[in-house]
């Protein structure tokens, strides 16, 4: 039996968390896999009741879990660059220290290139957000009102792990190709040391191709070329920018799943964020919540050597595509006029 935590989020996350829920459930029926879901307080209502985004009971039932649905989370209602922030901490406290973001484009789903597919790897727990690299303090300070200084951490730990998991990705695909993103010609020793660490990774797969590209060249590439690129892999800031390009050209941030990874622990975790504007109108896109909660399944069967729920996560993916090919219930993003539950209904049965 799999326990997977259910984190709603705030915003459109309580409309598209659910719909994920239901996919995933419906997969897990047909491979005949049991799954023990456990709704948990997070967000705008952990802050409410707790004063905390992810208040301890959260975090404590969270270390007992398999893994769990992180929905997106808004800041209206609180303050987001507090040390409640939900994100950051929970990559940290469970070293979830990769951001696996896959970059798709479909056939029928406008978008500014075709026949893209790229897979991204952030590192999740160094470089320039100051939340996820510090135990106590900031990554940030103002010694006056003049100066503001900010700190980057890039080890060869995290920069090895995050390489190594970027190089079995691409040992898996047709390609073999693994992209290093970074800027070692101008921050010699933080980038300079992913750089070392990603071609130290690459003695140990031969069968992988590295190829190195200095981040600017790499943004103005991902633009007018994104089909040259398989396995993209590099640190945290860069990747944060850089994967939400990826998804303008393939459509839009609904078309932008990802999945936080460390060694233990996973978490479905979509690209896009609460989306405040048009939350409670039922009309905002499931998919990338969709898939990342396939992506979890996947995740969980190939370190359990599962085969139930490698199937599980197969449904799921064969049924996004029926549903995304018969453009019968899309969400207007989609070109479609779907309303959200509709979508989800429609993917739940194609599975």
């Amino acid at each position: 039996m799999l326990k997977i935590g259910v984190l709603p989020g705030d915003d459109i996350g309580l409309e598209v968390v659910p719909e994920c829920v239901k996919v995933m459930n419906a997969a897990a029926a047909k491979a005949r896999l049991d799954v023990q879901w456990q709704e948990l307080l997070t967000g705008r209502r952990g802050h409410e009741a707790y004063g905390h985004s992810c208040p301890q009971e959260t975090v404590d039932v969270l270390a007992k879990l398999d893994g769990w649905v992180l929905g997106p989370h808004g800041h209206d209602a609180y303050p987001r660059n507090d040390p409640t922030w939900i994100n950051p901490p929970l990559r940290k406290k469970f070293e979830m220290f990769a951001n696996v973001k896959p970059v798709r484009s479909y056939p029928n789903i406008p978008s500014l290139h075709k026949d893209v597919n790229i897979v991204f790897l952030r590192e999740t727990t160094e470089g320039m957000q100051a939340a996820g690299v510090v135990v106590a303090g900031s990554g940030e300070f103002r010694p006056n009102d003049d100066i503001s200084v900010g700190m980057r951490v890039i080890t060869r730990r995290g920069a090895n792990r995050v390489a190594r998991a970027a190089f079995e990705i691409a040992r898996t695909r047709p390609r073999k190709l693994v992209t290093a993103v970074h800027k070692a010609s101008v921050y010699k020793l933080c980038c300079g040391m992913f750089a070392e660490e990603c071609r130290r990774v690459a003695k140990e797969y031969p069968d992988v191709r590295l190829e190195e590209m200095l981040v600017d060249g790499f943004a103005m590439k991902l633009v007018m070329n994104p089909q040259r690129f398989d396995v993209v892999v590099t640190t945290n800031q860069f990747g944060d920018i850089l994967t939400d390009e990826g998804a303008g050209v393939v459509g839009g941030l609904g078309l932008a799943p990802g999945l936080v990874m460390g060694e233990r622990y996973a978490m479905a975790q979509a690209t896009h964020g609460s989306a405040p504007d048009i939350a409670g109108r039922n009309v905002a896109n499931p998919y990338a919540m969709i898939v990342s909660g396939k992506m979890l399944f996947e995740w969980l069967g190939r370190k359990r050597s599962e085969p139930k729920v490698i199937e599980a996560a197969r449904r799921m993916e064969a049924a996004v595509e029926k549903v995304i090919a018969e453009a019968k219930h899309l969400t207007p993003d989609l070109g479609g006029r779907a309303s959200t539950t509709e979508m989800g209904d429609a993917v739940a049965a194609a599975v």
